[in-house]
């Protein structure tokens, strides 16, 4: 099993920048892939960004340019920088892992973005 903390929630304002963490009980180099979806009120839960295969790393069109995954394997810890925020960012975040072929789940990270 996986088990993922998040970290970050916040209110920001159009423009500005938030940092999300997310910490995982097991070394990355064990995990298929790690990263963040989102999910607004209303839509589905979509990709924002995530490493694949090892050190292969996905954004969703949407964001690219914007926002910027890393990680600190010592950490154990995945980050998304997320600069130039917009109001359509708005969502709840998910930190996800892959495992043996199983995804697992954060709690959820609320980041609003409004004046």
């Amino acid at each position: 099993q996986v088990q993922l903390v998040e970290s970050g929630v916040g209110l920001v304002q159009p423009g500005g920048s938030l940092r999300l963490s997310c910490a995982a009980s097991r070394s990355i180099y064990t995990l298929n892939a790690m990263g963040w979806y989102r999910q607004a009120p209303g839509k589905q839960r979509e990709l924002v960004a995530a490493f694949t295969s090892g050190s292969i790393t996905d954004y969703a069109d949407s964001v690219k340019g914007r926002f910027t995954i890393s990680r600190d394997n010592n950490k154990n810890t995945v980050y998304l920088q997320m600069n130039s925020l917009k109001p359509d960012d708005t969502a709840v975040y998910y930190c996800y892992a892959k495992y043996m072929d199983i995804n697992y789940w954060g709690q959820g990270t609320q980041v609003t973005v409004s004046s």
